[in-house]
């Protein structure tokens, strides 16, 4: 590849690992927090640790960046993305008919799931399937993203207003532990073949003796084997159509459609992804849409974002307003409209008034709104279990110190750091958001600058291609111009330009 001295290059303050210190940012930290997670995997099952075996998909992302950026050298990171991932896809906490994921798996082998769906799980999840899937190129992790898009566009996205719910409940009733979503032996045989059941019941481990403990005939659907010949495949598609207009007769969990707009914007920014990688135009026409909502509904430039689309109160919440500029970016990047880069810089600029602390780092409430939550202000980087509001914060300053080119930026986000780098250490794989906001840190930043007309074109074709690649530390700029040109640009040192989605990729390739 042939580099010029960038004219945009980010500007960064480098530390020596060797000069590292308590407190310092450093590849120590990226390295000791990865080592970290090793230890702690499975390696017979995938995932971290033993049973209630919990998803951690920010881990995932850190570790998948590791192994892009030391290709060529040992493969341990992808192992345990791989191995992670085909583990819950074939197991009973990944919902088999309808799409999506519960919320955990009781057991050690992701078999038995406490039924729950949480919108939070499966946004961070989606994200991690589509990135896995750029990196890697999985079918079943293509396969498993669309499953997600397809569960939360038929479940829980409310179109008309652009807003996604916040979960589906286990359960119907108390002590009825997860009857809609398993399965006996006679309810299978009722809704298929003889053939569809003796296939079905072959991949998906349907028995007289299932899984459940309350009701031993009830089996929970997990992937024990793949089919036995090439033409059971179709066999088994017709029998997960079969099996799923058989379970929607039944009457469904409770879906809660309280419309957090920390959540919305989470879900928000994986459709957005969702839509450039899985070719889904209407992933990103419903992202667009909820985001633009919670920019008019829940943003007040005196008091920050509300914590509920259609209320006004209570607001105050760090989470919200973080999670609201994350997305906003993600727009930006996916739609190549500035006013979201705007916005997501007033957000943070509001951040910077009412939830930093004089000594580094955002406090979780802002000083005016604490008597609302009856709780004492605290600076969270802990994921417990959604991303740690300081650590989506400081992934939120990075890509505003890369898209601006901005030392005010720059210098916000190494402060930030600063002040939880000896967590970080502490908390590894917990910490896994603070992780990936400190690669960004001290690792070279990738950002692809398309230039164009606007509509079909080479130009908009780059665009895609350049949404669609995997690449830690990404950032795509998209701009108006006559002529179509993209220069890709790795640290300080720039591509000169390319004018084809064909050469663009031959370029991203080297």
């Amino acid at each position: 590849m042939r580099f010029a001295r960038s004219a945009i290059a980010s500007r960064r303050t480098r530390v020596r690992s060797d000069e590292a210190k308590p407190g310092d940012v450093s590849a120590d930290l990226i390295s000791g927090g990865a080592d970290q997670m090793a230890r702690l995997f499975d390696v017979r099952y995938g995932g971290f640790g033993s049973a209630p075996k919990f998803p951690h998909p920010a881990a995932l992302q850190f570790l998948l960046a590791r192994w892009h950026d030391g290709k060529g050298g040992l493969a341990w990171q992808r192992e345990i993305v791989e191995k992670t991932l085909t583990g819950m896809a074939r197991g009973g906490v990944r919902d088999h008919l309808g799409g999506g994921f519960h919320r955990y798996s009781v057991d050690e082998r992701w078999i038995v799931p406490h039924f729950e769906k949480m919108s939070y799980d499966n946004s961070e999840l989606l994200r991690a399937y589509l990135s896995a899937y750029q990196a890697f190129g999985t079918p079943l992790f293509r396969e498993v993203a669309t499953g997600i898009v397809d569960w939360v566009l038929e479940v829980m996205t409310d179109k008309e207003h652009g807003a996604f719910a916040t979960s589906q409940d286990a359960d119907l009733t108390f002590g009825d532990d997860g009857d809609y979503w398993t399965w006996t032996v006679e309810e299978a045989n009722g809704a298929l073949t003889a053939r569809e059941s003796a296939v079905a019941s072959s991949v998906f481990d349907i028995q007289e003796t299932g899984e459940m403990h309350h009701d031993t005939r009830k089996n929970v659907l997990w992937w024990k084997q793949d089919p036995a010949s090439d033409d059971e495949w179709p066999v088994l598609r017709t029998a997960i159509k079969k099996l799923k207009a058989a379970r929607d007769r039944r009457a469904a969990p409770f879906v809660d459609r309280t419309a957090y707009v920390n959540w919305n914007a989470m879900m928000a920014g994986a459709f957005l992804q969702a839509g450039a990688v899985l070719d889904r135009p209407e992933c990103n026409e419903l992202a667009l849409k909820g985001l633009e909502r919670i920019w008019t509904d829940a943003w007040d430039k005196d008091h920050g974002m509300s914590h509920v689309l259609g209320r006004p109160e209570p607001r105050g919440m760090l989470d919200d307003n973080v999670q609201a500029a994350a997305a906003f970016l993600d727009a930006h990047e996916a739609s190549g409209d500035s006013a979201w880069l705007d916005r997501a810089t007033l957000v943070m600029k509001y951040c910077n008034q009412a939830y930093a602390d004089t000594t580094a780092g955002y406090f979780d409430i802002a000083a005016t709104n604490g008597t609302a939550y009856l709780a004492t202000r605290a600076k969270p980087v802990q994921d417990a279990p959604t991303p740690s509001p300081n650590g989506v914060a400081g992934l939120v300053l990075a890509r505003l110190a890369a898209l601006t080119d901005s030392p005010e930026w720059r210098a916000r986000l190494d402060r930030h750091l600063r002040a939880f780098a000896g967590s970080a250490r502490e908390l590894s794989l917990y910490g896994s958001t603070l992780l990936r906001a400190i690669d960004w840190a001290v690792q070279p930043v990738t950002r692809i600058e398309v230039a164009g007309p606007g509509g079909d074109g080479p130009a908009c074709a780059m665009h895609l291609l350049a949404l669609r690649t995997y690449r830690p530390r990404k950032i795509v700029v998209r701009r108006v111009a006559e002529r179509p040109a993209t220069t890709v640009c790795v640290g300080t040192s720039c591509s000169l330009p390319v004018s084809t989605a064909e050469q663009l990729a031959a370029l991203l390739e080297a």
